[in-house]
């Protein structure tokens, strides 16, 4: 080889060298680079249990939520006096598994409570969730007499400015709501949002003036750190009590957010509705509480 065609050679291997040495240092770059967090967590495909393990620890693990010496409240829907299987209320194996992770996550207490529309007694044994909470470490608590509540006023709010909000609500440190999803009569979804409904006194204020503007109002008094909306079994007509297991479909989903409005805009996929059917998610995100803006949500989607 000449000396014309070994400066060629060196020239061409030095070049490819630096074109392997930029592609290295732009993969290592974009390695470095922080992933853009999760607005959302949506799971398929799972058990309850199974798919809320996967789905908090996207989000960063339960300690991410929970600190050591914290009080934590669990407000799942327990509203009615039915069965798990008639997809009435959350599932008692989801509950039991978020009481037991915060605990573990060093939380000093974990309260339990829903103001039922059945009588409470019949609606925590007959859900399976008083059990299920009170085994993994729970105190189960009611909510079915005015003492149990503390007047609240809220200037931020548009229909519902003054109300009587469960006292176990205003002492926590932590909140997690865990609605079921389904189909209702009057609000046309329940999800994460209206499952608030269960912390405030008087319902039929809610009802008499303006339920959709009141359900996102009911937020403004005490946001949760956390949504996890129960999708596994979902209840696609004759809401919120169900008539038969006829009107339960399995979809095994799960949602999880620290974002109470764009858990709902999630959830309408789920259940096949159009915003415009579920005001109050608009309500909600107009009021500051979240985002129903699909651009602006990061969705993490894992299967269980």
């Amino acid at each position: 080889m000449d000396r014309r065609e070994f400066l060629k050679t060196a020239l061409a291997a030095s070049a490819i060298t630096a074109l392997k040495g930029k592609a290295l240092a732009q993969t290592a770059a974009a390695a470095a680079e922080p992933q853009a967090a999760a607005t959302l967590v949506a799971v398929r495909n799972g058990d309850p249990v199974t798919m809320f393990r996967k789905g908090v620890e996207a989000l960063g693990g339960m300690t991410a939520f929970v600190k050591p010496g914290q009080r934590v409240v669990v407000k799942p829907n327990i509203g009615w006096d039915k069965t798990p299987a008639e997809g009435a209320n959350t599932n008692p194996g989801l509950v039991g598994e978020i009481v037991r992770q915060a605990l573990a996550a060093g939380a000093a207490e974990v309260t339990v409570f829903d103001h039922t529309c059945n009588h409470w007694k019949s609606c925590y044994k007959n859900s399976g969730i008083e059990e299920a909470a009170t085994r993994a470490g729970a105190v189960v608590v009611a909510a079915d007499k005015v003492d149990d509540y503390v007047e609240r006023t809220c200037d931020a709010a548009v229909s519902m400015k003054k109300a009587l909000i469960h006292k176990a609500l205003i002492a926590a440190d932590v909140v997690v709501n865990v609605p079921v999803l389904k189909n209702h009569g009057g609000a046309k979804m329940t999800a994460a949002m209206k499952n608030w409904m269960g912390v405030v006194w008087d319902r039929r204020f809610m009802h008499q003036n303006n339920l959709p503007q009141c359900i996102a109002d009911a937020i403004l008094y005490r946001k949760p750190d956390l949504n996890v909306i129960d999708a596994s079994l979902v209840m696609h007509a004759n809401g919120p009590r169900g008539v038969s297991v006829a009107d339960v479909t399995e979809r095994k989903y799960q949602i999880l957010s620290r974002d109470i409005v764009a858990a709902d805009a999630m959830a309408l996929k789920i259940i096949d509705y159009t915003p415009a059917a579920v005001p109050y998610i608009a309500l909600g995100e107009k009021a500051g509480l979240g985002t129903a803006d699909s651009d602006k949500i990061t969705i993490k989607r894992i299967d269980a």
